[in-house]
């Protein structure tokens, strides 16, 4: 038998791979995160699967859950939120299958961020404007941040700083970005990106954080805030450019 590690996307049911798909509906076995998953998602389960919700359950419990699988012979898919390479909590728990002596696969999704920038139809590396994005979040009292990567110092580098788990500590956002970015930056802020009740909030870095507490987005958001978020006057890409050798790489 197999663990996948799926990412389900972002919200929206139809954001899942089809190669994610494919296997959420030959795997007798489902794990999934029930306050992030769209619950629809779980139609696509064979009729008998055996579902699990892992909200409320710790990590030894949840590898329980996959060793016991693994001992009864079912594949099992195991439903993240956005793409397991960020902020999913994959490593500790394929960790300890690698400990278990249980295999798995990791099955890419689409990332929060990805959506985001769907919703706000925006291109986040733009030609002559900004070629870096920096996927980040802040230090709360559960995490500390490496040393290095507090705000302060990424926002030296200019490039769209793109924050996850952090609307309900925006102002300490903006308080630590607005020495860099300035006041007038472009900023936006996505909550729910790509579901029904998807929230779109934009203006510059100044203003985010009362439109944020005004629209009561405290969690499942992104924070964008970089100056391609604004970009009218910009260079065309080189990819398509009329005058380009295509026979030349």
């Amino acid at each position: 038998m197999t663990v996948y590690f799926i990412g389900a996307g972002p919200g929206a049911a139809d954001l899942i791979t089809v190669r994610g798909a494919r296997i959420l509906a030959a795997s007798p076995v489902c794990l999934y995160a029930g306050s992030l998953v769209p619950v629809e998602l779980l139609a696509e389960c064979p009729k008998d699967a055996r579902l699990t919700d892992t909200a409320n359950l710790d990590i030894e419990q949840i590898t329980a859950e996959l060793v016991r699988a693994h001992a009864d012979g079912h594949d099992v898919a195991r439903l993240h939120s956005g793409d397991p390479s960020v902020f999913s909590a994959v490593n500790e728990q394929m960790k300890r299958l690698d400990e278990a002596g249980v295999p798995y696969e990791v099955v890419p999704g689409v990332p929060a961020f990805a959506a985001a920038a769907a919703a706000l139809k925006r291109e986040l590396t733009v030609p002559t404007v900004g070629q870096t994005v920096i996927l980040t979040r802040i230090a709360q009292r559960a995490t500390a941040m490496p040393e290095g990567e507090d705000l302060a110092t990424l926002g030296r580098s200019g490039a769209l700083i793109v924050l996850h788990l952090a609307a309900r500590y925006v102002d300490r956002v903006v308080d630590e970005l607005l020495p860099h970015y300035g006041a007038d930056c472009p900023t936006a802020v996505v909550a729910m990106a790509s579901r029904p009740d998807e929230i779109i909030l934009r203006g510059p870095l100044d203003s985010i954080a009362e439109q944020v507490k005004a629209a009561g987005v405290i969690r499942t958001a992104v924070i964008m805030v970089g100056r391609t978020l604004g970009a009218e006057q910009f260079r065309d890409s080189h990819l398509y450019a009329v005058g380009r050798d295509r026979h030349v790489c």
